[in-house]
């Protein structure tokens, strides 16, 4: 059989972390095996699903790179489908109708904690035919009565249950709309798919599915249900792929972190998608929860920040950069800015931070930093130094390091009573990359204005201290 497997999220939120490891797993899998990777928009909670958050989905999924070969697909347009599945299960007695109220319900379930038993319902409905006309009523279907249910899953080994547990479990609500447990049975099997891969929270989920597929006929498909994530939290969204990514993390990054989620390849930290594609299987994913370590996931976005070529980064960062109010183009300057700053970050808006400097014109003068490196023995080394920069024709770092070279010699001062004081004309504090590469990276003309603007604060600040 050929490989066919599905991601289905529900649009009732952003696309959560979590659910883009499942999706990733699934989307390696086909690839790995040649197979077919299926995408299900599973909508038909009516009340919360949201068109917006269904966009949300597809966005992040092209974003990651793990475009579908096929759909998506929406349960809402597979309706006529799950009643005529209903019917046949009816039809066959392989489900029934249940009259019982929800006060029933609520008794038989009061009753059964009082005996200090599991509450499930009493299938007092289960063979009876004494149906009373123009009532509401469910549909269940019929679970088996003694024996157990056994499946052999890719990551969780050989897993069993004793159907004593499992209920008759509605598949059809009063107002006709069918369950989730009914439905992706339907759907999975319709589709065709060979493996359900999921979070280990569906696997008490597979053992109420198993039956139906038993009972419409439908071949059982494999099962691996993943290892949970610990440490992420759901709160407002905070865990999802669009947060991250509005934080400024690199899609290879993401892919790259939740591929270690549960995975793992020898030592090896960073894998591009070509990578994972060759060398994901299952028999290294693990059957405990993995936690989700924002630092690690930090230093994996610094790593490819430093693997993406300036140019391919500085393209990808100008949305940022606009988006914080910076008038800017992709350029030779803004590629040797991003070049000069990219390993000193972890996330592109941290990028947008520590360089904010070369895209204004104000620059304010860190106190501290002042009082510390502005002193009067230096301030004529630094005019002399503002002065032959002004004059210097090739604006380069071999130039610019040879002329402060030059006055560091003459006026016997060391590199930090030169550096620190360019740094604070120029961005006004003393953290900065070389301070030769700083210079250059700004336009000739800018760097000068700031030079000589910061020897005027410079002197004043000697002059009232």
């Amino acid at each position: 059989m050929s490989v066919r497997v599905r991601f289905a999220p529900s649009p009732t939120g952003y696309l959560h972390m979590g659910g883009a490891r499942t999706a990733l797993f699934n989307y390696l899998f086909a690839r790995k095996e040649g197979g077919t990777f299926v995408l299900r928009i599973e909508d038909t909670d009516l009340e919360r699903s949201k068109p917006e958050y269904t966009q949300v989905i597809l966005d992040a999924m092209e974003w990651l790179g793990m475009t579908p070969d096929e759909g998506p697909y929406y349960q809402t347009q597979r309706f006529d489908l799950y009643k005529e599945k209903i019917e046949e299960l009816l039809s066959a007695g392989h489900a029934y109708k249940c009259f019982s109220s929800p006060e029933e319900l609520e008794a038989d379930r009061e009753k059964a904690l009082a005996e200090g038993r599991k509450p499930m319902y009493s299938r007092k409905w289960r063979d009876r035919s004494d149906h009373p006309d123009g009532e509401p009523y469910v549909v269940r279907i019929k679970m088996p009565l003694e024996g157990t249910l056994t499946i052999d899953d890719m990551v969780q080994g050989t897993v069993t249950v004793d159907v004593k547990e499992l209920d008759d479990f509605i598949i059809a609500r009063s107002d006709g709309s069918p369950t989730y447990n009914f439905v992706v049975v339907v759907d999975d099997a319709t589709m065709n798919i060979s493996h359900v891969i999921r979070g280990n929270d569906h696997l008490n989920n597979t053992f109420r599915q198993i039956p139906v597929y038993k009972a419409l006929g439908f071949d059982i498909p494999t099962f691996g249900h993943l290892p949970l994530i610990d440490g992420l939290s759901k709160r407002k969204g905070s865990a999802s792929v669009q947060v991250y990514r509005e934080q400024g993390f690199l899609q290879e990054a993401i892919v790259n972190y939740i591929s270690r989620l549960g995975w793992s390849h020898g030592d090896q930290e960073i894998f591009t998608m070509g990578e994972l594609e060759s060398f994901f299987g299952f028999d290294h994913v693990g059957r405990s929860s993995s936690t989700f370590d924002q630092d690690k996931f930090l230093w994996v976005n610094s790593e490819w920040m430093k693997r993406l070529s300036p140019e391919e980064l500085a393209k990808r960062w100008l949305p940022y950069l606009q988006e914080a109010g910076y008038s800017v183009e992709l350029n030779d300057r803004l590629i040797a800015i991003t070049a000069l700053m990219r390993d000193r970050v972890n996330t592109m808006i941290a990028l947008t931070e520590e360089s904010h400097y070369f895209f204004t014109e104000d620059v304010t003068y860190d106190e501290k930093a002042s009082k510390k490196w502005l002193k009067a023995g230096g301030l004529e080394g630094f005019g002399a130094l503002v002065e032959r920069l002004s004059a210097l024709e090739a604006w380069n770092a071999d130039a610019i390091e040879a002329v402060y070279k030059e006055v560091m010699a003459e006026f016997e001062l060391g590199m930090a009573k030169v550096a620190q004081p360019t740094r604070i004309a120029l961005t006004g504090a003393t953290t900065s990359p070389s301070v030769y590469e700083l210079v250059a990276t700004f336009d000739r003309d800018v760097a000068i204005a700031r030079l000589q603007t910061g020897l005027a604060y410079y002197s004043e600040y000697v002059g009232n201290a």
